[in-house]
């Protein structure tokens, strides 16, 4: 298969997202045109060295690059001020100078984190996002959002910091587990939802296919998700207008973050996809879109093995008014109000600060009360 290019056009922070397979063998021949010495420094996670870091180091031996590396220890706990001060330390001790690069090679958590220590170290050095999830792909290596969590709640630490290049290699995703890959299709289902109707037609013909391995319908799915994102980001790099669409069910997921621990209780894609949920179940009653959206919705996500309700959270949840108030930490909140996207119908999607605190609460009393 051929590789696909998708432009980020933001002029001098332009950069190229590629996406197709055997990306890691070619590494070395597309980092170099953006090196000023033939040498990196790879920030990874443990799970993703094992899998992939003797694949990376290959791919840029063949072009004389030599690569540095460390691996932090894995999962979304390392996402916090102590992870951070350990990669940064790391790059001060290789001694990495404000014209090299850095690699950031692993999932949401290593792009995020990765991307803001390559943005403070020496007050900004370059980085490349090889994403090895199918949510980073689509999702958290494009658009240079990077950050870490705190006490606080997510992501409320951070900087936007773009990417040099973006090396999306599909062959990676045949190393997910089935549950990791299906949380990174949460997020591709949002861009449908959010933005363009025929591609959740797609979804809806082509998933469980995707799921089951095709490459070619993983390239395409990808993609489209990548064109969407950037072309949202190009026009509104910071996120003060229509970027804010890419939230589709993202209040509704980082509190039900929060109120799990940050824990593999729900992984952030599975949060996408029940936010999503809750998102077009709260517009129908809005009588924003048709009754039978939010079924349709839940459907599909049923049909790929998905979590799309609360009741598929194992484990206790907090009360109605507990989720309320972890909603009031996310970044969305404007003057006190809490911003959702809401949407019209499949792929209409919108930003709203004004939804009647009585219905929020009726949505959440009806998941609550269906987890039984």
């Amino acid at each position: 298969m051929s590789l696909d290019r998708v432009h980020v056009a933001l002029g001098a922070r332009a950069y190229d997202v590629v996406i197709g397979q055997g990306l890691l063998a070619q590494a070395g021949a597309l980092v170099a045109p953006l090196l000023a010495r033939p040498q990196v420094a790879v920030l990874t996670e443990a799970r993703v060295a094992a899998l992939h870091l003797d694949g990376l180091r290959a791919g840029l031996s063949d072009a004389g690059i030599t690569a540095q590396s460390h691996a932090l220890a894995p999962g979304e706990g390392t996402k916090g001020w102590d992870g951070l001060r350990e990669a940064v330390e790391w790059l001060l001790d290789a001694q990495v100078e404000r014209r090299d690069m850095v690699l950031a090679v692993g999932g949401g958590v290593i792009g995020d984190l990765g991307g803001f220590a390559a943005a403070i170290l020496r007050r900004g050095v370059r980085f490349v996002q090889v994403p090895t999830t199918l949510l980073a792909q689509v999702d958290s290596s494009v658009g240079g959002k990077t950050g870490i969590n705190t006490r606080h709640g997510k992501n409320l630490v951070g900087a936007f910091h773009q990417p040099s290049l973006v090396l999306a290699d599909i062959d990676l995703l045949d190393s997910l587990s089935t549950r990791d890959f299906l949380a990174g299709y949460g997020e591709v289902v949002k861009y449908g939802l959010l933005g363009d109707a025929a591609f959740f037609e797609w979804l809806e013909v082509n998933g469980p296919a995707l799921a089951r391995g095709d490459k070619a319908l993983r390239q395409n799915a990808v993609r489209r998700s990548v064109e969407m994102k950037a072309g949202i980001v190009a026009r509104d790099e910071t996120e003060t207008g229509e970027r804010a669409l890419l939230n589709l069910g993202h209040t509704f997921c980082h509190a039900l973050e929060a109120a799990t621990g940050y824990s593999d209780r729900l992984l952030h894609g599975e949060g996408v996809a029940i936010g999503c949920a809750l998102a077009y179940e709260l517009s129908a009653r809005l009588g924003l879109c048709a009754q039978e959206t939010p079924s349709r919705v839940r459907a599909h996500l049923r049909a790929m093995g998905m979590a799309c309700d609360l009741a598929d959270i194992p484990g206790d949840l907090p009360g109605v008014e507990a989720l309320i108030g972890l909603m009031a930490q996310d970044k969305k909140v404007q003057d006190g109000r809490l911003r959702f996207i809401l949407a019209r119908g499949v792929g209409e999607a919108f930003v709203c600060d004004d939804v009647p605190g009585d219905l929020l609460r009726a949505v959440l009393e009806d998941a609550l009360a269906a987890r039984g």
